[in-house]
Formats: C-alpha cells, structure tokens, sequence
C-alpha cells in the first residue's frame, strides 16, 4: 500500500499523462477528470502493487484503460435503450484537423494509437491495458492506422500516416 506521501509524489509525475491518455481516448474533459481520480484512488486502495516505478506507471494506465473501457460498456448498454440522438452536422473541407479526425477513431483504436505511439508502450502492455491478446496488438493496431490514415486522407488533412 501507498503511503499518501508517495502517492502524492507519483501523482505530481503522472497524472498529466494519464489525463492526456484518458481525455484523448474518450474526447471528454470531464470524463477524463474522473477516470484520473478514480484511478489514482484505486491505486491507493490497492493492497499489492509494483514496487518498481515503471510497473507502477503502467499499473495506472491500465487502470485507467478499464475505466475508459468500463465507460465504453456502459454507453453502449445505455445506447441500446435510449433513441438514437440525431446526427449533428459535421464541418467539412480541407481544415479539418488531425485531433479532430483522430476524435473520429473509435475509442479501441485512440487508445492502441496513443498507447503505442505516444506513451511508447510495447505491445504486452498495450495488450494487458486493453485487455486483447498480445498477438492481437499488431493486427488491431495496423487497422487503426489504417482508418487514420483513410479518415485524413479523406479530409485531406496530411498525407497519412506511416508505421
């Protein structure tokens, strides 16, 4: 267990990147707010947690990656029974821009993108903190790069994405 001392420390180190993770994942502020809460607090309350502050830090992310995904479930079920809003209309032409294409992703391929190509993570800890198959990862992550690098080109913004 954390002391609250260490968990403030650790805090002050990453909760700017995993807000980041969760707010470019979900699209939402307010959602990201509380799944850094709730994540940091559940790491508090946990019994039995890496020593090593790498560990840790990965610890957190996957943490926040079932929150976010908890969400993801939630949504759907509270979709199914409610009518669908309608569509509101979507700005067009060549100034589009990435964040908001990448905000177009769904939520499982923002979040292999930015695990992988942002936060650096290998692929067993992209697998542990979305809950797939490490053998999964290559595939899901070359389809999302694939749909970004056609929503972009789509929009005209950029020209693509690479490996």
């Amino acid at each position: 267990m954390l002391t609250e001392q260490a968990l403030g420390e650790f805090y002050e180190r990453h909760a700017r990147d995993v807000w980041t993770y969760a707010y470019r994942v979900t699209g939402n502020a307010a959602d990201a707010d509380d799944i850094v809460q709730e994540a940091f607090l559940r790491l508090f309350k946990a019994e039995r947690l890496p020593l090593q502050e790498e560990e840790l830090r990965r610890y957190v992310f996957r943490v926040a990656g079932n929150l976010i995904a908890d969400r993801w479930r939630q949504r759907a079920r509270d979709e199914r029974h409610t009518a669908p809003a309608p569509e509101p209309g979507t700005p067009g032409g060549r100034d589009m821009d990435v964040v908001r294409v990448f905000s177009e992703l769904k939520p499982r391929e923002r979040a292999l993108l930015w695990l992988a190509y942002v936060e650096g993570d290998t692929h067993s800890d992209i697998a542990s903190s979305l809950r797939v198959g490490r053998d999964s990862v290559k595939v899901l992550l070359s389809r999302a790069r694939t749909r970004l690098r056609d929503l972009l080109k789509a929009r005209g913004v950029g020209g693509g994405v690479e490996k």
